[in-house]
């Protein structure tokens, strides 16, 4: 019981003299302290931020919890960013940053500072947004589809968690674009998390969150390894001299099947090129230039300042081994996610790899993400659709997604001289 009020929940205020003024009543402190309690329940069940409620600014180390003194640095950085958005929420703050490194924490501190300010704030993760929008399709939903999208995209200040982890479908591409579309253009206070870097998002969100009138980003983790998706890595030198311009598909010393065969692969390299429409896959052996016409598809995008990304699987394979390790820069999930999702990939030597059963899971799950997507895809292999899993064949063989082109010329860097044709001579008449 409360010893002001006795359990009335109302008291007389004081007069001037400090005597009761018995003619009025106003609700006692319990009772205000009651509605903020019932207020801030509201509050933090309209946020969504479940067991997110007890990330607060006081519970996080304002240098973070990592030992490198750059990713301490980085930290604090963003920590004092975060408070000014909370304190006073405007434009865009975008954090990234491996998993683990803290981001999730900070963005729902902003989240609870704006609910201790009663003020709303709604956290959903990109995954469990689809989800709910995808739901609510359904005829069981207690909220419709444009009741609930609404509600999320007019939030008055928007809380988007692990942001380029979600499935690329193009209807996730198309709702998450109208999201962050009408928020930009309405310059509404928003909070993006993000699993990969800025850079390697998909054209629209990027161009979005680098507007530098909007948005501040911060980095957190210690430096990580990033894919290079507008320009070659550091080891692809020869792949970088790979144009269409310097592959020789004229070579004299060709059957003419076999130069033809040459052309019609260049033609099909340069078109796609252009288009970047459906699946492209090289068949042929070693050093017949499906290599060449690949890296040639990959440099033209890279002229157009559009991102591409080329992998040779044996290498791709034995990084995502590597990210198991403590020692590693980057995380698994992000760096199997970045290739998964790329705009255009290219899978170098397919087949090439060793045919354990954890390796052919990777790469279907690669493949058949991408086939149900339908992201651009160009594949180059020595091996026969018969020689592959049965289940990446029968994605690579469909003729209304895929074109499947044997290279039919031999190794271009063993090339025997052309042969002589015998000298012409006239002949022999009769005497």
């Amino acid at each position: 019981m409360c010893p002001v009020c006795r359990g009335a929940r109302f008291v007389h205020p004081l007069l001037p003299t400090g005597k009761p003024d018995y003619g009025r009543i106003v609700p006692c402190r319990c009772a205000r302290q009651e509605g903020e309690s019932k207020r801030t329940a509201r509050l933090q069940q309209y946020s969504n931020l479940g067991s997110l409620t007890r990330a607060t600014f006081a519970a996080i180390p304002a240098e973070g919890w990592s030992k490198d003194a750059v990713a301490r640095e980085q930290f604090r950085q963003a920590y004092g960013a975060a408070q000014a958005f909370a304190a006073q929420p405007q434009g865009w703050l975008v954090i990234t940053g491996p998993s683990g490194c803290g981001k999730t924490q900070l963005a729902a501190a902003i989240a609870n500072r704006c609910i201790e300010r009663d003020s709303l704030a709604f956290y959903v993760t990109a995954a469990d947004l689809l989800d709910h929008l995808r739901a609510s399709f359904s005829p069981a939903s207690d909220m419709a589809f444009d009741e609930f999208f609404d509600q999320v995209r007019d939030a008055h200040v928007l809380v988007l968690d692990d942001f380029g982890a979600q499935s690329a479908t193009p209807w996730a591409k198309e709702k998450l674009d109208q999201l962050l579309s009408h928020r930009h253009a309405a310059r509404l206070p928003t909070v993006i998390v993000c699993t990969v870097p800025v850079e390697e998002l998909e054209d629209r969100s990027r161009t979005r969150l680098l507007d530098t009138g909007l948005c501040r980003i911060y980095s957190l983790g210690s430096p990580t390894t990033t894919l290079h998706l507008r320009d070659w890595a550091p080891g692809f030198e020869l792949q970088r001299q790979m144009t269409f311009e310097s592959f020789d598909w004229k070579r004299v010393n060709l059957p003419a099947e076999q130069r033809q065969n040459l052309e019609g692969a260049y033609n099909l390299a340069r078109s796609f090129a252009e288009s970047g429409d459906g699946w492209v896959v090289f068949a042929g052996v070693n050093g017949c230039g499906k290599t060449h016409l690949a890296a040639a598809i990959v440099n033209y995008r890279y002229k157009q300042g559009r991102p591409a990304l080329f992998v040779v699987v044996p290498d791709f394979l034995d990084h995502l081994r590597s990210t198991f390790s403590p020692d590693s820069k980057v995380s698994y999930d992000r760096f199997f996610e970045s290739v998964r999702n790329v705009e255009l990939l290219v899978l170098d030597d397919f087949g090439e790899q060793a045919s354990t059963p954890w390796a052919q899971e990777k790469l279907y799950q690669v493949i058949n993400h991408r086939y149900n997507a339908r992201l651009a895809t160009v594949i180059t292999t020595t091996c026969s659709l018969e020689q592959m899993d049965t289940r990446v064949a029968s994605r690579l063989g469909d003729h209304k997604n895929s074109t499947l082109f044997n290279i039919t010329v031999p190794d271009y860097r063993v090339d025997r001289p052309a042969q002589k044709r015998p000298a012409y001579r006239p002949p022999r008449r009769n005497v």
